[in-house]
Order: C-alpha cells, then sequence, then structure tokens
C-alpha cells in the first residue's frame, strides 16, 4: 500500500505527486512550474509575481456566486533536513515516504508535509467538482521558512478576497487565531587560527540522537540543544585537560532545534587517557540530564588525525563564552493565553565559513517589546564575547480577532461534522498571518491543519486519520461561508 491509496484519495494522489517536486527554501521553482502546469491543465486561471509566488483562481459553484471570495494559502518551500547517514541531495531527489502504524514517514529526511498537505488540499479543493464553494483564490507563497519571503514581497493585485484560511497547522482539532512575530540575530566571530602543535592527540565528540524539532511549535517541549552540549563538552575538556578547540559545526536551520552538533578537540598527549574516559562520563552525564525526553541521545568520543590548525586561545575562549552564556529556549509563558510560550530564542546553528564563525539565533515572541528584549538580551551575549551582530527584518505577529465572522463559522463548521468544538489557540510559531493582515487590514483569518508531528526534523510524520478530517473540515466551512 502506497500513500496514492489513502482517502481522502485526490488529495493524498496530490501530496505524492507534490513530494516528488524537489522544493528547498529559496529554491521553489521546480514547483512553481508544477503550478503553473497544475493550471493548465485544469484551465484555471492563474497569476505570478516577481518573487516566485502563484496564485490560483477558481470561480464559484452555482448558487455561490454571491458569496465573499475565499483565499486558500500555503507555502511551497520545505524544511530539507536528513540523518546524518543519509545520502539524498534535496535539490534533486524525490522524498521517499512510506506508511508506518497510522502515520506517513520518510525515510530519513524530512517529509515536507509542513506544508506540502497543505498545497495538496488546495489544489485539490480548486479540482474537486464535487465541492460547493463560493470564488477561491489559492495563494501559494515562497521560502516561508527562511524569512516569509514570499508573504513579505507579495505582488500588487495577487488576492482580493475576504476571508483567509492558512493550511499551515500542526495540530487537528485546533483552529489557530494568532501567531508569534520573530526576528534572527546572526553573530560573527573573526575566525583566527593557528597551526596545530605536535605533542597533541585529537577528538572527536559527536552529538547525536536528538529529537530537535521546531523552534516554535516544540521549544517548550524540553528537547536539548546540541550546540549547547557540545560547548559544555569543550568548555570541560578546556577547563581540565587544557584541550584547544580546532572545529564546532552544529545545527542547519534558523527554525529547527539543533539535533546534531561535533567539535574536534586537541589535548596534549599526556592527558589523552584521562580527557578520552572524562568525555565518555561527562557525555553520559549529559545525556542522563535529559533522558526522560531525548531517550535517544548519544554523545561519543573517537580518536581522529590531527588537523592542520586549532583556533587561537582568544577565539576559542570568546567562542566558547558566546555559546554558553547566550540564553536558548523558552522566556516567558503567556498570562494572556495560558500554556502558550509568549516569548523564546533558538541557538539554531553554529558554522566555520571562510573568515568568520556564524551562529545563527532567531528570537520569537506574541509581544513586540518582548521580542525586542529577547533579541537584546541575544546581543548582549554576544557582543560580551567580542562578536559582531547583525539582526534580520523580523516579521510582525498575529494579533487574534476571537471574535470574527471567520471563525464562528469553522467552530461552527467543527462542531455540525464531528459533535464537539474545536480548541481556539494562538500559536507561538511564525505564521505568514500577520504579513498579509499588513497587506490587506480588512481580512479576517484562521489557520487549521491535519497533525503533524517531528516537523523540521527527519522525525516529521502525517497522521492520516487527520488528513479527512482537515479535508472535510475545509469543505465544510467553505460551503458555510456566508
Amino acid at each position: 500500500m502506497t500513500i496514492r491509496d489513502l482517502e481522502p484519495k485526490l488529495v493524498w494522489e496530490i501530496f505524492d505527486d507534490i513530494t516528488k517536486v524537489p522544493r528547498p527554501s529559496k529554491h521553489e521553482e521546480k514547483m512553481g512550474k508544477f503550478l503553473v502546469e497544475f493550471a493548465k491543465s485544469h484551465n484555471l486561471e492563474y497569476q505570478c509575481d516577481a518573487i516566485g509566488n502563484v496564485v490560483i483562481r477558481k470561480a464559484a459553484t452555482a448558487g455561490f456566486e454571491s458569496r465573499p471570495t475565499v483565499v486558500l494559502q500555503a507555502h511551497t518551500d520545505m524544511v530539507c533536513e536528513k540523518n546524518s547517514d543519509k545520502v539524498f541531495d534535496f535539490n534533486n531527489d524525490a522524498i521517499q515516504t512510506y506508511i508506518d502504524n497510522g502515520w506517513v514517514k520518510a525515510d530519513g529526511t524530512t517529509l515536507g508535509a509542513d506544508d506540502g498537505i497543505g498545497v495538496a488540499a488546495a489544489l485539490a479543493l480548486l479540482i474537486d467538482e464535487s465541492v460547493e464553494h463560493p470564488a477561491i483564490e489559492a495563494l501559494f507563497t515562497v521560502d516561508e521558512e527562511t524569512g516569509l519571503t514570499g508573504a513579505f514581497n507579495l505582488g500588487e493585485g495577487m488576492v482580493k478576497g475576504k476571508y483567509l484560511i492558512n493550511l499551515d497547522s500542526e495540530d487537528e482539532g485546533e483552529v489557530f487565531i494568532g501567531c508569534a512575530g520573530g526576528i534572527d540575530t546572526l553573530a560573527y566571530l573573526p575566525l583566527v587560527t593557528e597551526p596545530a602543535p605536535s605533542g597533541y592527540s585529537y577528538y572527536k565528540v559527536a552529538v547525536s540522537g536528538l529529537l530537535g524539532g521546531h523552534s516554535g511549535d516544540d521549544i517548550e517541549k524540553g528537547h536539548a540543544n546540541s550546540n549547547k552540549l557540545a560547548a559544555r563538552v569543550a568548555e570541560r575538556a578546556t577547563r581540565l585537560f587544557a584541550a584547544r578547540l580546532s572545529d564546532f559545526n552544529g545545527g542547519n536551520l534558523r527554525n529547527a532545534i539543533p539535533r546534531e552538533a561535533y567539535i574536534v578537540l586537541g589535548v596534549p598527549s599526556q592527558n589523552g587517557a584521562a580527557f578520552m574516559e572524562d568525555a565518555k562520563m561527562f557525555g553520559a552525564t549529559l545525556c542522563a540530564e535529559f533522558a526522560i525526553v531525548e531517550k535517544g541521545a548519544k554523545i561519543e568520543v573517537s580518536e581522529v588525525e590531527a588537523p592542520t590548525s586549532l583556533l587561537a586561545e582568544a577565539t576559542q575562549r570568546n567562542l566558547l563564552l558566546a555559546l554558553l552564556s547566550v540564553p536558548s529556549g523558552v522566556l516567558a509563558m503567556s498570562a494572556a493565553m495560558p500554556g502558550l510560550v509568549e516569548t523564546s530564542t533558538n541557538l539554531a546553528s553554529v558554522k566555520f565559513e571562510g573568515d568568520k564563525i556564524v551562529i545563527t539565533t532567531s528570537q520569537r515572541s506574541s509581544v513586540e517589546s518582548a521580542k525586542e528584549y529577547a533579541m537584546l538580551q541575544v546581543e548582549s551575549a554576544f557582543v560580551a564575547a567580542g562578536c559582531e551582530v547583525v539582526h534580520s527584518d523580523g516579521y510582525p505577529g498575529w494579533a487574534p480577532n476571537p471574535h470574527s465572522t471567520l471563525l464562528e463559522c469553522t467552530k461552527s463548521a467543527y462542531n455540525k461534522l464531528f459533535g464537539t468544538e474545536p480548541k481556539v489557540r494562538a500559536i507561538h510559531a511564525g505564521l505568514e498571518c500577520g504579513l498579509f493582515l499588513e497587506k490587506y487590514p480588512h481580512l479576517e483569518m484562521v489557520s487549521f491543519g491535519p497533525t503533524l508531528r517531528g516537523v523540521h526534523s527527519p522525525d516529521e510524520r502525517l497522521e492520516i486519520s487527520t488528513v479527512d478530517k482537515f479535508w472535510k473540515l475545509l469543505i465544510e466551512v467553505l460551503k458555510s461561508i456566508k
């Protein structure tokens, strides 16, 4: 059985087609061509803007011509993460899907259901002649995951609808009416090195097996951060065994909690055996610290060949000061909505790039002043460690409107279908809705979707049974809007 055999069949067939189209963030050209060909093959009107967003339009069905136009919105890019032992080219290879105990998963990579399943549902509605609906504008944006570039640069006249349904949520049974704003903070430390001395033994310490996950949705779950763990190992080795750091590589994406990291250390050879024993012990201690949450955590130590260079001592000190002092995780919970993370920050990646060490972090908050304060906390830690700091433009949050007509329609439709009220929530992750609201202040918006878990990591999975409920709710809302 393949995912093309699942129900609702049309949605799963289109989703399967989408998994075969490479679409990394900032490289959605093939997906844009797929959408245009889809529109042409079904005689649907379409429009593209300069940044690569695509809108496909369908007229209202008979009897629905006087009802307000609805925008169905999803993003076309996907987070490209894979296990370190997986050979895969996200620019050319098709995602390899399989079914496992009620979930659809990918073999060693992200699945791309964030937001491929939203794209699939919107496309299915455009061609399913059995669905009654008002006029539809299906808006597909680019580069949501690494900067909201498509939403920031949405072309004039792309949408005219009164209501917008964002199809980028990850918890069936929940309707989202607000989201956090965010900003990225990058630190640059000059990469000053010196020749690796003789008389040293060299070791690689690798952190792996962590859960990782979305830096918004999963930040409150207590997942370990691989960069923090690697920095703690390096600091201890420096303090106890006069270790020298040659390399530090951890994490990849600004919006993912890092799952893996490694460091390369040089230790005076007379300290080698003691270092190996202590590093294994301390690694076990760190894994035990997160044992309840991170059951698969591993910190492994192995001897490696001598590198050609080490970090200068001042550079090593400043790097470790930066990584150990910068906050990462939940900074505040919301008093307005119990259980909602209000403010957080994520130490996302550490990379040696040319003559610089680049440290990437992201801050989120549903309160603009708190977002700015989190940014200042992160900046202060980096500046104190001698880094140059640069901030992205950031993006606004989406203020909840608990009294909107669209929300009431969605709640009523859910209750009619499933006999219970959906939960109405705000989300700590960033959605494009805040940017749409800046451009189109008249919009009423909600966001809902099927259940996904492990997004932004190779553990990403899509719960099969919730896709059918998501599809039925979408159809019922479209039929009910007046």
